[in-house]
């Protein structure tokens, strides 16, 4: 009966007088804004792979690894505006940084659309880079500031499950594109892909401008009553919040346990993704060694990838919040995942016939799909064990975990999943084995000290955990 009093208390939670409709208009303005940001963010962001399969490949001429490397420019721009983008939350009211990056990277976007070679793609990227630095971990510290351990997994995960409906939707608004206005006023339907894409973003901005809360300390909706306020800000642990412009702010992160501890975490699981966030499947298509796939194919196939991730982080966002925060359990899941998946397209590619091998390797990517669960529960569970700690350090680590991920990955992209090693990427296959296995160690590791940490704070702070009601407490 433990699991039916733990089933009651997971739908039915107690709230304050007023705390449910404070939660309500929170999840409204806060969520639509960042979901749709996140969306329109990765629109951007999956755009230049599916324009590349598109007819840009052939029309600005790309050759060897060339689509690899202006991957690579997007994320050291990406790098260099990580830390400086959550910093900048200290000084700059996140209701205008965010929709000013926005309005930036949509600009950005459509200028692209003018392009005549591969190498002005790669230098518009690495300033499109540093303008959606803040998008990603900017969100889930917002998301960490307004929000109970108890509402953080679903709220992360519908909010990661956004960008990958961008990817999705993305790959079906290329193929429109190109059966509609391919060659309309004498454009290519890849560059019309790039200006509606940009257009798309904007009035999310100024959405923004207009909507959004800041954080519970320093929000002035007009939206919410002053009792509204102090009820958000009265929802998370309170903590000194002391300026990261000090030595011994810098000392204290970089010599700190969680930072390396969860930076390390993203750097293997971030590259765990890497079937999807370098279009892999997109590049076994377009260099299939027996079959020839059609533009509409090329896009629209490829979208069962993130189908599968958007249902992936919703299950285990949700169940790791039922499960009260047990958001480790997700990375034995991705761990397993990224063994078998590999282990079957290396099988596959020793087959005599590839067109037998074609079912199982469009399987295994599909199924890698579902490692894309480890963004939305690895930043909240760093949410989670950061809770009792000052918001720029939060914030900084939230940072370094996806700096430490794109640093490595710049270069891991082109040394494994190079676009001229498609259609097998064997080397990649066995990088995606070990980084498997390194997961599944890490994890353990880092959730034997999360939770030691979070009981030694709580005994600090005078904070019991509230127990499960039994049986008899639901009668």
């Amino acid at each position: 009966m433990a699991f039916k009093a733990r089933l009651h208390n997971y739908f039915h939670t107690e709230y304050q007088p007023g705390e449910r409709k404070l939660v309500r208009k929170i999840d409204f303005f806060i969520l639509t804004f960042c979901c749709l940001s996140y969306f329109t963010n990765y629109l951007d962001r999956s755009n230049l792979n599916n324009a590349y399969v598109s007819g840009m490949k052939e029309e600005l001429g790309f050759v060897g690894n060339q689509l690899t490397q202006i991957q690579s420019a997007f994320t050291a721009g990406y790098v260099v505006g990580q830390i400086p983008a959550n910093l900048s939350l200290h000084f700059v009211r996140p209701r205008i940084f965010f929709p000013s990056c926005m309005i930036v990277w949509a600009g950005l976007t459509m200028v692209t659309a003018s392009v005549h070679n591969p190498q002005s793609i790669a230098a518009i990227r690495f300033f499109q880079g540093i303008a959606e630095a803040t998008t990603f971990v900017g969100t889930h510290y917002i998301l960490g500031s307004w929000y109970t351990e108890r509402e953080l997994g679903k709220r992360s995960g519908i909010f990661t499950a956004s960008g990958l409906a961008g990817t999705l939707i993305g790959g079906y608004i290329q193929s429109g594109i190109q059966t509609t206005l391919h060659q309309k006023h004498g454009l290519s339907g890849w560059r019309w892909l790039f200006i509606i894409d940009g257009l798309i973003t904007i009035p999310v901005a100024i959405y923004g401008f207009i909507f959004f809360p800041d954080t519970p300390s320093r929000t002035q909706a007009f939206y919410l009553t002053e009792s509204e306020k102090a009820l958000a800000v009265s929802r998370v642990p309170p903590v000194e919040d002391r300026t990261p412009w000090s030595w011994r702010f810098f000392q204290r992160t970089v010599t700190s346990k969680f930072f390396w501890g969860f930076m390390i975490l993203w750097i293997i699981a971030g590259e765990t993704e890497s079937f999807g966030t370098n279009a892999l499947l997109s590049l076994y298509m377009k260099s299939h060694p027996a079959w020839k796939y059609t533009v509409v194919q090329l896009n629209n196939y490829p979208t069962g990838v993130p189908a599968v991730g958007i249902i992936s982080t919703l299950f285990w966002a949700t169940l790791t919040d039922f499960l009260n925060g047990k958001r480790y359990l997700v990375g034995y899941f991705i761990g397993i995942t990224g063994i078998v998946t590999s282990a079957l397209i290396l099988a596959a590619s020793h087959y005599d016939d590839p067109t037998v091998a074609t079912p199982i390797v469009f399987g295994a990517y599909y199924w890698a799909g579902a490692v894309y669960a480890c963004q939305a529960t690895f930043f909240a569970w760093a949410n989670d064990a950061l809770r009792y700690e000052e918001h720029m350090f939060r914030a900084i680590v939230l940072a370094g975990m996806n700096l430490g991920s794109n640093v490595i990955n710049a270069w891991w992209s082109i040394v494994f999943y190079g676009a001229s090693m498609a259609p097998w990427f064997t080397r990649g296959m066995w990088a995606m084995i070990a980084v498997s296995i390194a997961l599944v160690f890490w994890t353990g590791g880092l959730s034997y000290f999360t939770a030691r940490h979070e009981k030694m704070r709580k005994e600090e702070l005078g904070i019991e955990s509230p127990p499960v009601k039994d049986n008899e407490d639901l009668a």
